[in-house]
């Protein structure tokens, strides 16, 4: 009999939801065989056997939440002795301590079967884990007045808990504001602040909320950082990529303006090899490729999937690349080696006609570019002024690695290449 435990997804995962199980107790599975899907703070991940046994006992029931790596969560019977199942070739990645045990059924104490999924007054069904609605039925809770929090709007376990509860108490409050990375000492309650309870409604942060919260936070505390600002005329760029996208029609290729600033910013990144790098207590790491970290908004946070040698790749194919793993983020396809790493980040809110904007760096890389609108401005040429197309660049830097000399000298390579894409289709 040998343990299945939470895997490791990522080399800083430590908890996970256990959203799926593709098998039941009694089923024989064999090397490859899909058994589970783990939810992390920010993919969906399946998780394949790889060898052959019999499930005889489920631990962690489907939908729990915080089952922290390492936990059992099913047992499987091998008389060959073989290995438990894991994630191919993901388990090792990030060795951990065995934590506590989470709230899990035990072997000898049957789960009883979640309530069949209730359907709404249209008659639709209603998207919620099996853990909820056992927890729903136990405590007389009605679906149908629960909003779900879980990814796609699924109703899972803190839902069902909360409902009913109104606000949290400022203890609660002050405890959720400290697993976000948050310090207790700044939050306060609503109530303290004069809202009072029944006002507003309380959506509970999930674990993509809590590690964006985390991680801004530390970023905002601990790097030393500075923004530098840049005016590029983009009228030229948007002939070219006209001209591009009739070239690449037949191909079903459209490339766009966030593609080309990805392209201008790699290049730049190999002119200035000074900007491609993260600070390190052992050093500054000065990086070999430009790995460009793309900002794309999905439901309930941000994730940065990466460009990787963007140095080295045409236009057409950072535009497919790109379209491909946006997409993919937004379902929660990810792989981990396809947003955590990266040497460069750029953000682009120009689409929802943001002139102009900071961001906070995505650790450990030295900077972060910030692409706000084109927008038609008069400017002045050869002392008379004329309209162009403008846009406005932002480079947060962080001052350990990237200083205002080295920041400016990349802004510098940046800004030919952006104003006159034709150099970078050669």
């Amino acid at each position: 009999m040998t343990d299945i435990l939470m895997p490791a997804l990522s080399p800083t995962m430590e908890e996970g939801v256990l959203a799926k199980w593709h098998v039941k107790v009694g089923d024989v599975v064999s090397a490859g065989d899909v058994i589970a899907e783990i939810e992390t703070d920010k993919a969906t991940m399946e998780v394949e056997a790889v060898d052959e046994g019999e499930i005889t006992d489920i631990l962690v029931a489907e939908g729990t939440e915080g089952v922290k790596v390492n936990t059992p969560i099913a047992r499987l019977k091998d008389e060959g002795g073989a290995a438990a199942p894991k994630p191919a070739g993901k388990a090792e990645e990030a060795p951990k301590a065995a934590p506590a045990a989470v709230e899990a059924p035990k072997a000898s104490a049957p789960v009883a079967p979640a309530p069949a999924a209730p359907k709404s007054d249209s008659g639709e069904r209603i998207f919620s884990s099996p853990l909820a609605r056992r927890i729903a039925a136990q405590n007389g809770v009605d679906l149908k007045s629960v909003k779900g929090t879980g990814p796609h709007g699924r109703i899972v376990k803190r839902d069902v808990e909360s409902a009913g509860k109104g606000a949290q108490p400022a203890a609660a409050t002050t405890a959720a504001a400290a697993t976000s990375g948050i310090a207790p000492r700044q939050v306060q309650s609503l109530a303290q602040m004069g809202i009072p309870d029944g006002s507003y409604d309380l959506i509970p942060l999930d674990g993509m909320k809590k590690a964006v919260a985390r991680r801004m936070v530390d970023s905002i505390q601990n790097v030393p950082h500075f923004p530098l600002f840049i005016d590029c005329e983009i009228d030229q760029l948007m002939a070219v990529r006209a001209k591009v996208n009739k070239l690449l029609e037949p191909q079903g290729i459209k490339v766009s303006v966030n593609d080309f600033v990805i392209k201008a910013a790699a290049l730049a990144l190999k002119m200035v090899p000074e900007a491609n790098a993260s600070y390190t207590p052992e050093g500054i790491a000065m990086h070999h490729n430009a790995d460009i970290s793309m900002a794309v908004a999905i439901d309930g946070g941000l994730i940065t999937p990466i460009i990787k040698k963007a140095e080295t790749k045409g236009l057409a194919q950072i535009a497919t690349e790109s379209k491909d793993l946006a997409k993919r983020a937004r379902e929660r396809k990810l792989k981990p080696e396809e947003f955590q790493g990266g040497t460069f980040s750029v953000s682009n809110l120009g689409m929802f006609g943001i002139k102009q904007f900071t961001s906070i760096i995505n650790e450990p890389q030295g900077c972060i570019m910030s692409v706000g609108a084109g927008e038609q401005r008069a400017v002045v040429k050869n002392g008379q002024v004329v309209p162009a197309t403008v846009m406005t660049v932002t480079l947060t830097c962080d001052h350990r690695v990237v200083d205002g000399a080295t920041g400016a000298r990349f802004l510098q390579a940046f800004k030919p290449l952006i104003e006159d894409p034709v150099a970078m289709l050669a």
